[in-house]
């Protein structure tokens, strides 16, 4: 669950429209939906944001988007379809907001990664996201399968550039304290010296 900061580093928002990212392969259970419909109610609302979903299909799952689910999305013109793409850290960067609405995960990386870059998150109530940020101080929780309580949340850090920064910045302080590889690695050993001794 650690990350190399080094590869993340914390540059300032762009200016201009609020881009809102999920990275993810593109299955139902990653809150997939969730976040096209969330989507969908912020542009009904009149709400300016730029919705952007970064990842592939899978086609071995049977939780997966289609092609066809993408040649639709891409008609609808609601969310930017990026694929599959290695920089993560630049993406990140281009972004204001960070969502993983995760129906369940282990300790979710792109949240790790998120905070490291110094952004804001939204994600889902359930173990490993709430795991992943502090609530109310890195990012918000989220009820799971609540599209429109995504959207608020959403809605929430888009209308509020203070609490959206103070928020990447606690995440940063977050991930140094935390998620940093050097003391995931020290960590390890220290569980298995333990392991060791006890043996």
């Amino acid at each position: 669950a650690g990350v190399d900061l080094s590869h993340y580093p914390v540059i300032p928002e762009p200016d201009g429209e609020v881009v809102v990212s999920l990275a993810a392969r593109l299955l139902v259970d990653k809150g997939v939906a969730e976040f096209i419909e969330a989507a969908r109610h912020l542009k009904q609302r009149g709400v300016e944001v730029r919705f952007c979903l970064i990842g592939d299909t899978d086609p071995g799952n049977p939780s997966s988007l289609t092609n066809n689910d993408l040649d639709a999305l891409r008609a609808e013109g609601l969310v930017e379809l990026l694929g599959f793409r290695r920089d993560v850290a630049q993406l990140f960067a281009n972004s204001h907001i960070v969502v993983l609405p995760s129906y369940r995960e282990g300790l979710p990386r792109v949240l790790v990664e998120a905070a490291a870059c110094g952004r804001a998150v939204v994600t889902t109530d359930v173990p490993g996201c709430r795991d992943a940020i502090e609530p109310d101080v890195t990012g918000l929780l989220v009820p799971v399968r609540d599209p429109f309580a995504l959207a608020d949340a959403i809605q929430r850090l888009a209308n509020d550039p203070k609490l959206r920064q103070q928020m990447g910045r606690a995440g940063r302080e977050l991930a140094e304290r935390e998620f940093a590889i050097e003391k995931v690695v020290l960590r390890h050993l220290d569980i298995y010296q333990e392991l060791e001794s006890g043996a």
